[in-house]
């Protein structure tokens, strides 16, 4: 029977949002929960093969929401996300359609 050091336990018990935690940077978490949501299995796999980089110090980060964005167009998957403009009006944050109605 093999020993396992208290040490790797720890890394296996981590959660893997912990683990992507240490590597997404920016709008990262933006892009991943959207691929997520629009491509959950592929995305679980992916989650894995990215947990375990990470746990076997071959991914290093930072990883960007604009760098994750593209490693998913690589990989065929077309992650859309939600567009939303602001315009800065007298020191308020208004969308685009409240400017344009004149509020």
């Amino acid at each position: 029977m093999k020993k396992v050091a208290s040490g790797e336990q720890k890394k296996e018990a981590e959660p893997p949002e912990k683990i992507l935690d240490k590597i997404f940077v920016g709008r990262a978490w933006e892009v991943f929960e959207a691929a997520r949501r629009q491509y959950p299995q592929i995305t679980k796999q992916i989650e894995g093969i990215l947990v375990q980089l990470v746990s076997s110090g071959q991914l290093k980060g930072p990883i960007s929401g604009e760098e994750l964005l593209w490693f998913f167009r690589r990989l065929g998957l077309d992650v859309r996300l939600e567009i939303r403009i602001r315009v800065l009006e007298s020191g308020e944050l208004k969308t685009l359609e409240e400017k344009l109605r004149g509020k």
